[in-house]
């Protein structure tokens, strides 16, 4: 099973010093954490994609790329990529020169973003978010596949034989999750491709995630790609750790009070008992992420959130390096000694689909290889 950190890069107000980070000493700290992770034997490190205050992460490859240049093993993706806003030459080409630059070492979850304004950034109708991102998927998965694409669609100009440069590293696109907190239209696409899902359930509470989960499952034994339960899930949370459970409430609950998603809401213990919001000791940490498979079943990747809402850098590192050597072995030991045998434990990576090409991830699904 795969473990790892991902952040949504806000720049916000320390509420205990009242400093605030520059832009600059923000993406900085992204790139420390990312190699923090590494060094504490994490295996993702997975960044949003925001063209927006109060965050920074506007150019995800180019930044994965630097960390890609300064680690070895780092599964590097992205949280997420915008399928709707950005155009799907421009991901393919980009992805795919990174790919090259990691060796193999990337994957990237589509997503449609939560940030309306974005869309007329970019030139798109919010309104029309569902049918781009079925539509840009769609030739995307051309584009990796095919190295002569003919396209027709309804959201961008036509394409006449062109060929993605570079092409996948030996011809093995990127794995994609499909990266959804409530729209089932997104769990279908995911399913429909033998693709991952992935569902960022920090802010929902364990029925909604179940049930979303569960969706995606039931559609991916429909389609043909294996047993319901052989479907490949990611799961998003956030956790503070602390030495006791009062300990940790009080050191976090300044942060939470503040935060610029959850703040000013409900309390650190309302949002706590709805929501996979974990503050507490390294055991009710361990504990209470056990729960997330009895929630869904087992699954192969679990991303946490650790530097948002202002924490100092030197206390997100304090974070990562509890959650890496003493979290992560625990949770990783007993969530293999509940996997049933046919369960993968781990998402696809670069090599294991090297290896097996007979794998969904490179089948054509019907209609696939005509125009839109």
């Amino acid at each position: 099973m795969q473990f790892g950190i991902f952040t949504i890069g806000d720049v916000t107000q320390d509420p205990i010093t009242g400093q605030t980070p520059t832009e600059h000493e923000r993406i900085n700290a992204m790139t420390q954490i990312a190699l923090k992770a590494e060094e504490v034997g994490l295996d993702v490190f997975a960044t949003g994609e925001h063209h927006n205050p109060p965050f920074v992460p506007s150019a995800p490859t180019t930044h994965l790329a630097y960390i890609a240049a300064q680690t070895k093993h780092l599964q590097l993706s992205t949280a997420t990529t915008l399928i709707t806003t950005t155009d799907p030459v421009r991901i393919a080409e980009d992805y795919s020169f990174l790919q090259h630059l990691s060796g193999g070492r990337v994957d990237l979850m589509m997503g449609r973003g939560n940030t309306g304004p974005v869309y007329p950034w970019f030139g798109k109708d919010i309104r029309q978010g569902i049918p781009l991102a079925i539509e840009n998927y769609h030739l995307l998965r051309r584009l990796w596949r095919e190295k002569s694409v003919n396209w027709q669609g309804q959201f961008r100009t036509p394409l006449q034989g062109f060929t993605t440069t570079p092409f996948p590293l030996e011809d093995v696109p990127p794995f994609v999750w499909h990266g959804s907190i409530r729209s089932v239209q997104i769990a279908e696409q995911a399913a429909f491709y033998g693709d991952g899902f992935f569902h960022n359930n920090i802010f929902w509470n364990k029925e909604h995630t179940a049930k979303m989960v569960d969706i995606y499952r039931r559609r991916f034994e429909k389609y043909g790609h294996g047993q319901a339960d052989q479907a490949i899930v990611g799961l998003g949370g956030q956790v503070y750790i602390g030495e006791s459970e009062e300990a940790a409430k009080k050191e976090f609950r300044p942060y939470f009070d503040n935060a610029p998603v959850y703040g000013h809401g409900p309390s650190l213990e309302e949002f706590t008992s709805l929501t996979p919001l974990t503050v507490g000791t390294v055991e009710q940490v361990i504990e209470r992420t056990m729960e997330f498979a009895d929630w869904v079943g087992d699954y192969q990747r679990q991303l946490f959130l650790m530097d948002h809402a202002g924490l100092p850098l030197e206390v997100v590192f304090n974070q990562i390096e509890i959650l890496g050597t003493q979290v992560v072995p625990e949770v990783r030991r007993r969530m293999e000694a509940r996997r049933p045998a046919h369960v993968p434990s781990d998402p696809p990576t670069f090599q294991s689909l090297k290896d097996n090409r007979e794998h969904p991830h490179f089948k054509v699904r019907p209609g696939e290889d005509a125009e839109a």
